[in-house]
């Protein structure tokens, strides 16, 4: 049996205070992994996430996209997982390398010009709406939820176009 993915979420902070602590303790989980290529190459970002982690009594885990499929496919654990990915590109990436994200939540991402509201919290490039909708036609549950216990949002196909007249 391999490991679990409880949840996977999208969050351009990656590991922060909410991620580590309200979610790690929601999920009841054993590990975060970070599958992100710059954290993973980055000793001093995974300082910063590690006080997180540890101050969740969590243990956490840092992988390039590459090295977490390997790892991953390779993996014989009984071990539950919460993966955190910087953008949908890095959750679509795992699910096209055939690793079952059963549901995905898209927390922050911040407005950047050219990003179109889906809410004043979640901004999206049209990368990120087609690496969604991918998702959802693979089967994967895509919502948005700031913190446990928060109303849900459920993504369905989404139109870039049609989100940037809304604004």
């Amino acid at each position: 049996m391999k490991a679990r993915i409880e949840l996977t979420r999208i969050d351009n902070r990656l590991v922060h205070g909410q991620v580590g602590l309200t979610w790690g303790s929601t999920l009841n989980i054993d590990t975060i992994v970070v599958v992100d290529n710059l954290t993973a190459a980055s000793s001093f970002a995974q300082k910063l996430m590690q006080s997180v982690a540890s101050a969740a009594s969590r243990q956490i885990r840092f992988y390039t996209v590459n090295d977490f499929i390997r790892a991953y496919n390779d993996n014989t654990s009984h071990q539950k997982l919460f993966v955190v990915v910087q953008s949908p590109h890095e959750a679509r990436l795992l699910v096209e390398a055939g690793i079952e994200l059963k549901r995905v939540n898209v927390g922050n991402m911040h407005y950047e010009k050219g990003r179109v509201a889906f809410n004043r919290k979640v901004y999206l490039t049209q990368l990120d709406i087609e690496d969604i909708n991918y998702m959802i036609s693979q089967g994967t549950e895509v919502f948005y939820q700031d913190v446990p216990g928060s109303a849900v949002e459920k993504f369905s196909e989404l139109d870039y176009e049609t989100m940037k007249r809304r604004r």
